[in-house]
């Protein structure tokens, strides 16, 4: 095997039923391995906090080498990998094929497993970790849930940061009374019968934080799809359960794949597409499940009807054709290409979905926001999440005029927060919208919904 191959990245199943995945002994020696390779190598120092971390560890020791670094400040590097997949994904050149073999995420990830299975994750963070449940509770006291999680509420935000581990500072997502779901229950938007893509079926899968947190993502969504023919139903089995693949908890991820791969096969049997609202969920989907549960026949088909929205609406101009009606935004989109969108190793969809647009600006952001899902919110680690995105919110502030859009909601969220920290008093969009709602706005079917309103930070 040679360096600079151009063999295809490739991963392993995870072998989290295997008693030794779970054996600290063996963690630790892998992490060994894979760290004395990084050392070596150091092309990661750029990304997440992780490689600083590890490399600080190394550089400050005895010997200036990672044998009289301490095997318990592994946790350490751990702790601060995001499980973005950048590493393995753009800069290593060591993944497999590679006889080195390495797959820092993965490896990052079996450590927090042997952490969950010796029950030493937080109690906050399991809890935190609960989507379902927690977004059920919230939306029947949405106005008060988001008065008390609101950041400049100087009331509540210390007293939930010391009960949840929150840091204070950090913007959260609000909740909504009615989710997405229950507003799918309305009349569907009329399916054009006369555009190219008609015909074509979709499921929304509407995500934990779309159902939640963010409906207007699944209603432009819907609205931009009916308008190009495609009749679509909204299904909800469950959250993906990357909360909990970040906590190592590889038990309730595998139920979750299997319990949503059964719900939606009939769908797929009738012919429908799968369409994920969220790339992380999409990067579940598509990606981890298979490599949780490979034996799972229908886990395998729903990984191959899978579409991330962004790759659906560039799927359909490709082939049939967008239905006709775009208008110009008006304004340049600065747009930020998520790391779990671009691990699902699809390209820059986004940006091509937007440059579809008539006379589109788009100014392509290809850099980790740092926010990393529930990482970055929490206490100890907010302050390095705004470091790591820093670069992000720095080019986003060039074009104080344009919308700021990113395929994650969170990072959005986030880096509009990172701007308003660093851009004193330039005026800024009221919030980050998902590349569909500007898609949904050109065919004017979304309203002020998408309009960045303008204020001063």
């Amino acid at each position: 095997m040679r360096e600079g191959g151009l063999d295809a990245p490739t991963r392993h199943v995870i072998p989290w039923e295997d008693p030794d995945f779970f054996d600290r002994v063996k963690t630790e020696a892998e992490m060994r391995r894979i760290f004395d390779i990084c050392h070596g190598c150091r092309r990661c120092f750029n990304l997440c906090d992780a490689f600083p971390r590890l490399f600080d560890l190394v550089d400050n020791s005895d010997t200036g080498e990672l044998d009289s670094v301490a095997v318990a400040d592994y946790q350490k590097v751990a702790d601060a990998c995001t499980l973005c997949d950048m590493c393995f994904m753009t800069k290593c050149p060591y993944v497999p094929p590679h006889e080195f073999n390495v797959d820092f995420p993965h490896v990052m990830l079996r450590y927090r497993a042997v952490e969950f299975h010796e029950g030493r994750v937080p109690w906050a963070r399991t809890e935190l970790g609960k989507t379902d449940r927690n977004g059920e509770l919230a939306r029947y006291v949405a106005p008060l849930a988001n008065w008390v999680s609101d950041r400049h509420n100087q009331l509540t935000r210390p007293a939930l940061e010391k009960v949840t581990q929150v840091d204070r500072n950090a913007a959260l997502p609000k909740y909504h009374g009615r989710t997405f779901v229950a507003r799918s229950r309305r009349a569907a938007p009329p399916v054009t019968q006369a555009a190219p893509a008609s015909g074509r079926k979709a499921v929304l899968y509407a995500t934990c934080f779309v159902n939640y947190n963010n409906p207007s993502i699944g209603e432009a969504t819907r609205a931009v799809l009916a308008k190009n023919g495609v009749q679509t139903e909204t299904v909800y089995p469950q959250c993906c359960q990357m909360p909990q693949l970040e906590a190592g908890d590889f038990a309730k991820v595998a139920a979750a794949a299997k319990h949503v791969a059964s719900t939606l096969g009939s769908y797929i049997d009738q012919g429908y597409d799968i369409v994920a609202l969220v790339p992380s969920c999409a990067l579940m989907l598509k990606f981890e499940w298979p490599l949780i549960v490979p034996d799972d026949e229908a886990v395998k088909t729903l990984s191959r009807a899978t579409f991330d929205i962004a790759e659906y609406i560039v799927d359909i101009a490709r082939k049939e054709g967008l239905a006709p009606g775009l208008e110009p935004l008006g304004q340049a989109v600065t747009l930020h290409l998520a790391c779990h969108a671009r691990a699902q190793n699809m390209g820059q969809k986004a940006a091509e979905m937007l440059r579809l647009l008539p006379d589109a600006k788009v100014n392509v952001i290809e850099r980790c926001s740092g926010h990393g899902g529930s990482w970055g919110v929490m206490k100890g680690n907010f302050e390095t999440a705004l470091k790591v995105g820093r670069p992000v919110m720095r080019q986003a502030l060039r074009d104080p005029g344009a919308f700021v859009a990113s395929e994650c909601p969170l990072a959005g969220m986030h880096i509009l927060q990172g701007m308003e920290i660093l851009g004193g008093d330039e005026k800024l969009p009221q919030r980050s919208v998902h590349p569909i709602e500007l898609v949904a706005r050109a065919y004017g079917l979304a309203g002020d919904r998408a309009q960045p309103v303008t204020r001063t930070a």
